[in-house]
């Protein structure tokens, strides 16, 4: 069996190459365990929540916004990148979830994190179920639009197993309530 240490790459130096609002692109020189050189191009990224609010009858509050990246209306839980790194996860979570939704909460729990892209990025998503959901306004960003709807959890999960879901954060945290909700 191969040893932890045999696996790691060592930090020798790095270089900024982008500095954003949102992510920060840098490329570290490393070595790595055969002696070699070479390069890692990351993404560090603050971090984020995302939210899968769940009504009492087993219905999803998502999200229908576009996305330039892939240029497309795609269907997503709420979610936002943190403040800053030490920001309360899920502080932020119940301010994401009220600002996009104008929803709040009496029953919140957290149901795992994940890394997106991990090959290039450091961004973690912290995932959360909410539910006992009550309703207002939306405070959208001046930057955001974006529709609401309740889909049921079960037409979801066939969603996302039928690949009409592309987005992978909406993509775990539906098959995670499922399996916690029994559905």
């Amino acid at each position: 069996m191969i040893d932890e240490k045999d696996l790691r790459e060592e930090f020798v130096s790095s270089e900024e190459i982008f500095d954003g609002k949102i992510l920060h692109v840098i490329k570290d020189t490393v070595k790595l365990p055969n002696g070699n050189i070479t390069y890692r191009e990351v993404i560090r990224h603050v971090g984020a929540v995302c939210i899968i609010p769940i009504t009492d009858d087993n219905e999803v509050i998502v999200e229908r916004q576009y996305r330039y990246p892939p240029d497309e209306v795609v269907t997503e839980i709420p979610a936002g990148k943190l403040d800053s790194p030490d920001e309360d996860r899920l502080s932020a979570a119940q301010r994401e979830l009220h600002e996009e939704t104008g929803i709040t909460a009496d029953k919140w729990t957290e149901i795992g994190e994940f890394y997106g892209a991990i090959a290039y990025s450091d961004e973690r998503i912290t995932m959360y179920m909410a539910q006992g959901l009550h309703f207002g306004e939306q405070k959208l960003d001046d930057d955001e639009f974006l529709t609401i709807e309740k889909v049921p959890l079960k037409t979801l999960t066939d969603d996302v197993m039928a690949g009409r879901i592309t987005d992978a954060k909406t993509q775990t945290a539906i098959l995670k309530a499922a399996r916690i909700l029994g559905i």
